[in-house]
C-alpha cells in the first residue's frame, strides 16, 4: 500500500495510486482531506495539462503547494484526472501495485 507521510502523520495511503514522472498519484478518496488546504498556485506541463495546488497542513505546520492535482489533464494525462500527488518534504513510500 502506498502512503504518503509529513510531520509524522500518514496524509494519503492507498493500493490504488498511479505513477506517472516517478511521482504516485493518490485517488482523492484516499487523501485526509482536513490536511489539504486550497493554494492559487499553478504550474503548467506541456502534456499534462495544468496543475493545481494545495498546501498541506499538520498539527498546525503548513508545508506551502505541497500536493498537486490535475483537475482537467490533456488527454495523454487522464489517468491522473483528480488524483493527487505529493512533494517538498513529504515522503512517499510507493508500496506494491
Amino acid at each position: 500500500m502506498a502512503k504518503a507521510i509529513w510531520a509524522g502523520k500518514v496524509i494519503a495511503e492507498s493500493n490504488n495510486t498511479q505513477e506517472v514522472e516517478g511521482n504516485q498519484y493518490f485517488p482523492p478518496d484516499s487523501v485526509s482531506k482536513d490536511v489539504l488546504k486550497p493554494s492559487t498556485h499553478t504550474s503548467i506541463c506541456p502534456w499534462k495539462g495544468t496543475a493545481h495546488y494545495y498546501h498541506v497542513e499538520v498539527d498546525g505546520m503548513k508545508n506551502e503547494n505541497a500536493a498537486w492535482c490535475y483537475p482537467e489533464p490533456k488527454p495523454a494525462a487522464g489517468e491522473i484526472k483528480g488524483k493527487i500527488a505529493f512533494w517538498k518534504g513529504v515522503r512517499v513510500e510507493p508500496g506494491k501495485n
